[in-house]
């Protein structure tokens, strides 16, 4: 089988300060995350990971969180950035604060987080769940069908809110559902497992934080 491990990139000022980054905001990796990245290796040397290939996001965060665990990890694997694992577009929402957000465009808010089915991005000029997942699955589903081994190890480092609508759809659950299992924490790993293309995939683990010493906060997982 082909192994799938979806990485959300360090933690970042802007997630500090409850900032929406999307597509096309962007800040550096705090201090502390570097070092939970380096977690992050350690855990997948120990379960003696071996990747074939990753698949980045073109933002820095993520692009930083990609080639430092790679690094980390002690391993030559060929990247390739592509647009499809960037963050959703937020559009007006991209670097307000979140409690601003809630004032400005509450709808919109909470439909992103709670009612996914029912978020309507025109308000904001931004993409919708299914504009997302339309650039985003053929990616995986194009990186699983080149695995003509059928037991690689493939490495994905994108973004929490992209990456919980993804992985959820991969496994087979509808708009509607997408956020029902929360979201992503900083420097996690979701780890799926896939018999070729076909959908849906298998969960091995979703949200793995458990080598991560510090103690988590709320601005970690969105």
């Amino acid at each position: 089988m082909t192994r799938l491990y979806f990485v959300r990139h360090g933690k970042t000022e802007w997630n500090l300060e409850g900032r929406y980054q999307g597509a096309n905001g962007d800040s550096p990796l705090l201090k502390e995350s570097y070092e939970e990245i380096s977690q992050l290796a350690h855990y997948l040397t120990a379960h003696q990971v071996k990747f074939s290939r990753a698949y980045v996001s073109p933002l820095p965060r993520a692009k930083t969180t990609a080639q430092y665990l790679i690094k980390q990890l002690g391993q030559t694997i060929p990247v390739t950035i592509t647009v499809g694992m960037r963050e959703f577009n937020l559009g007006r929402m991209e670097g307000m604060r979140f409690t601003d957000v809630a004032k400005r465009y509450p709808q919109e808010l909470y439909s992103f987080r709670h009612a996914p089915a029912e978020y309507d991005p025109t308000a904001i000029q931004g993409e919708s769940f299914a504009e997302l997942i339309d650039r985003m699955e053929p990616v995986v589903l194009d990186a699983v069908r080149a695995d003509h081994t059928g037991d690689e190890n493939l490495l994905f480092v994108s973004h929490g809110a992209a990456l919980t609508a993804l992985v959820q759809t991969l496994l087979g659950k509808p708009i509607k559902d997408l956020r029902k299992a929360g979201g992503l924490t900083n420097s996690s790993v979701t780890i799926l497992e896939a018999h070729g293309p076909q959908l849906p995939f298998k969960l091995i683990k979703w949200n793995e934080t458990s080598y991560i010493t510090k103690k988590l906060e709320a601005s970690d997982t969105i």
